[in-house]
């Protein structure tokens, strides 16, 4: 192969992974077009009005009747034989999550310029469904980091007590980080995006999603209602990105009554097929 040759592959490669990458940034704030997407937004809103009136009188109870007295309940912070525990609970770290969604998306970004028909457009569909899930967690996280400063609510045992009223607002100190949990932030966003995209995950997801939820109390991380909090957040944002794809005709549709359901995704056979194709000889 020439150098010529060589060097106009390669020129071809990067202008297609420059519009490629354009197009999947441009398709996300384009103007929505669906046309029941007034009918989306009046149903999302009542399921948000509801959602927040209730897990919101949740939250006051718990933190009135039943923080103090939970984390009263809780192994002694540090404990040795909890070191599973701190590995469970790390499956919802923000950072933890975020950077392997973007390293999935990376690597659409990088193979599918190389691509074409529909094997390119197997990873354009399962890239913008990557990207549903890295706003879905990405938002509700600036959400509750900003809740978190605001409210600045004390971790358990902070000030040496169970004092569930402990705040020490706009501070910059992660010990009055507390309010909302952002590990349940990350778990119950995650568990609804994917449940959106994947309706047959919603068990499993809502497991993963509790099990995160009980890790932060077990490892005095969190008050319940922190918890309760974060879950609140994760959902109501990732409810609003759904809307938000939902809108613009992306891996979503619109039912006549407003509901949202997903599009039919990349199935693991087809990937299977795309991958034989591109091994064969």
């Amino acid at each position: 192969m020439s150098a010529n040759s060589a060097g106009g592959e390669a020129g071809n490669y990067a202008s297609r992974f420059v519009k490629l990458a354009w197009l999947s940034l441009a398709q996300l704030v384009r103007r929505p077009s669906h046309s029941r997407r007034a009918e989306a937004a009046r149903r999302a809103a009542r399921h948000v009005l509801w959602l927040a009136a209730g897990l919101g009188v949740a939250i006051i109870v718990l933190m009135f009747m039943l923080d103090a007295w939970g984390i009263g309940l809780m192994p002694t912070r540090g404990s040795p034989s909890l070191w599973w525990v701190r590995i469970l609970t790390d499956l919802a770290k923000e950072k933890y999550v975020l950077w392997t969604l973007a390293g999935l998306l990376l690597a659409i970004a990088f193979v599918a310029p190389a691509l074409r028909g529909s094997s390119r457009s197997l990873l354009l569909g399962l890239g913008t469904r990557l990207q549903f899930l890295f706003l879905a967690v990405g938002i509700s996280n600036l959400v509750t980091d900003v809740l978190k400063w605001g409210v600045g609510r004390g971790r358990p045992f902070v000030g040496g007590e169970a004092n569930a009223f402990n705040f020490s607002h706009f501070a910059w100190d992660r010990a009055y980080y507390s309010f909302p949990s952002g590990h349940a932030t990350t778990a119950f966003a995650l568990a609804f995006a994917v449940s959106a995209l994947w309706p047959k995950a919603r068990m499993v997801m809502a497991v993963y999603a509790l099990i995160i939820a009980a890790t932060r109390l077990v490892l005095l991380s969190h008050h319940p209602s922190d918890v309760v909090a974060g879950a609140l957040v994760g959902i109501i944002c990732a409810m609003f990105v759904r809307y938000w794809f939902a809108a613009r005709r992306l891996g979503f549709a619109i039912q006549r009554d407003g509901s949202i359901v997903s599009l039919a995704g990349p199935s693991a056979a087809r990937f299977k097929r795309v991958a034989r194709g591109a091994s064969a000889p």
